[in-house]
């Protein structure tokens, strides 16, 4: 299994935290998580009004439970039923009300077995996806700042993308949809992608002039993706406005 793989299942517990010890939102933005660049790490939302959190921290590749006094679990060698049993007995010790359950509510395209363990299979490939993760940080939040657009940049454990979602109160009706996606069947790489709405609509995008880098989809997905291996912040950002900028006109 790939490192990408582990983390995104990992990421889990996160969601699962959420879920269970925070009200229920509509749209599960409960369950989504932030990447801090500084901790290298994916954090829930505060769980509790001390400010508790859920973190996985991708450097060593271990679970933090988030308090005045941090409790941690490596993952390396850890089974999903341990994992499960740790987060139970965190929650009981920080006094919640409602105990910890692992439950998802969507399938993911991966599993573990009850025999299966958590590993660090590769140290090289952890470091490769906390820069991806960080340059998406980066890249997303500086385009929402500089474009004066609005939204929470935040990691949606389904998919497990980097996403945000932003009106651009223009008077036009539109909105914009963007971050950065694992490699899936449209894309063998991470990319970054961006797609317009008028409404729940998508817009097509057939006509919109060539991009510098990247390139536009209007078959099933229509929007623009960037592979994300090899690229800087600037050309991210210059992804961005450009796409941007066809939307608007």
């Amino acid at each position: 299994m790939k490192m990408i793989q582990h983390f995104h299942l990992a990421s889990q517990y996160l969601s699962t935290a959420g879920k269970s010890f925070l009200a229920h939102k509509e749209d599960d933005s409960h369950t989504n998580m932030k990447f801090s660049p500084a901790e290298k790490s994916l954090l829930t939302w505060p769980l509790d009004d001390t400010g508790t959190q859920l973190a996985l921290n991708y450097e060593t590749f271990s679970l933090v439970w988030k308090t005045t006094t941090p409790q941690f679990l490596s993952l390396k060698g850890t089974t999903h039923e341990e994992v499960v049993a740790w987060l139970k007995k965190m929650a009981k010790s920080s006094k919640f009300t409602q105990p910890y359950e692992y439950k998802l509510h969507y399938k993911l395209p991966y599993s573990m077995g009850n025999e299966d363990t958590f590993e660090l299979n590769s140290e090289d490939e952890a470091q490769e996806l906390i820069r991806i993760r960080t340059l998406a940080q980066n890249i997303l939040t500086t385009f929402l700042e500089t474009e004066n657009l609005k939204s929470d940049v935040r990691v949606w454990p389904h998919h497990f993308d980097t996403g945000a979602f932003a009106h651009l109160h223009d008077g036009s009706g539109k909105s914009i949809g963007l971050g950065l996606a694992i490699p899936d069947d449209m894309v063998d790489d991470f990319y970054f992608y961006i797609s317009g709405y008028r409404g729940n609509t998508g817009l097509r995008t057939w006509a919109f002039p060539p991009l510098t880098y990247g390139k536009w989809h209007n078959n099933g997905f229509k929007g623009g993706v960037l592979s994300a291996s090899e690229i800087t912040e600037e050309i991210g950002l210059q992804f961005f406005r450009e796409a941007l900028g066809a939307y608007k006109k």
